[in-house]
């Protein structure tokens, strides 16, 4: 089992996620959002939620969300949140405990892409789609993004023979928006469409103090010994040449499709 692949992993990383992580992918899960019509009428589903960074958003349109999570510690985070109009159940998202054409949007920001049988989510996330309703999903392109992103061309530049981070399956699978539209079609829905959306994540570099805790998510980080880290560290500070913030452009592609 692959360390993104493990609820374990998820539930350890659930609070550091959510400081670092939750608000960058919220600016896509609010560029997902504008593409679908949500009233309080809506009945809608976050599948592999994280910490709900769309659903929280979902649920500000007076939506009634259900976000689930195979990560209890992830779910935990958006039960938290309080929000009533807002639940938070501990699911696979490959096999939704969920009826058939239940909701009128289902979405799945960054999360059905990192299933191990992600075609499998995809077709949940059509089957519990109502007929009429819609399926969005947001990919990464290229090598993920933000810290991840950065971390990988910088091992890339210093350490050429070594292997990086093993990227899921999917998110090469649907990097190309024709590849993408074709499995939202294999899945079920129909006419797909693919969106490009680009920002930039914002890097303090004061955080490099503390690199472990900037970018010890990642197996790019962890893999290497403490004079590789030194190197890498080194790097990014000259790439920042001397300002505060380095900003790490990052695009995602989101998939939007009718059931």
């Amino acid at each position: 089992m692959r360390q993104f692949e493990n609820p374990d992993h998820w539930d350890s990383a659930a609070r550091h996620y959510r400081e670092t992580a939750h608000p960058f992918t919220a600016l896509f899960a609010v560029a997902a959002l504008t593409r679908v019509t949500l009233t309080p009428q809506s009945h809608v589903l976050d599948v592999a939620a994280g910490t709900g960074a769309l659903a929280l958003a979902a649920a500000r349109t007076g939506a009634r969300v259900l976000a689930t999570d195979f990560s209890p510690g992830m779910v935990g985070c958006i039960a938290a949140a309080g929000l009533p109009n807002v639940e938070a159940r501990v699911m696979d998202g490959q096999a939704l405990d969920l009826p058939d054409a239940h909701f009128d949007a289902v979405f799945s920001i960054f999360g059905v892409i990192m299933f191990p049988d992600w075609r499998k989510g995809l077709a949940e996330m059509r089957r519990v789609t109502r007929p009429g309703g819609h399926g969005v999903v947001a990919t990464w392109r290229k090598r993920g993004a933000a810290t991840f992103l950065l971390l990988g061309e910088v091992r890339q530049k210093l350490f050429p023979d070594r292997p990086g981070m093993a990227m899921p399956e999917a998110v090469q699978a649907l990097s190309d928006p024709d590849d993408f539209a074709r499995a939202l079609v294999a899945a079920g829905y129909r006419n797909p469409r693919i969106d490009a959306v680009t920002h930039d994540f914002l890097l303090d570099v004061a955080a490099l103090d503390a690199p472990d805790t900037l970018f010890g998510m990642s197996p790019d980080w962890t893999s290497l010994d403490d004079i590789e880290k030194a190197a890498v560290i080194a790097e990014v500070r000259a790439r920042a040449d001397g300002r505060p913030v380095l900003p790490i452009s990052s695009t995602a592609l989101i998939g939007i499709a009718e059931r």
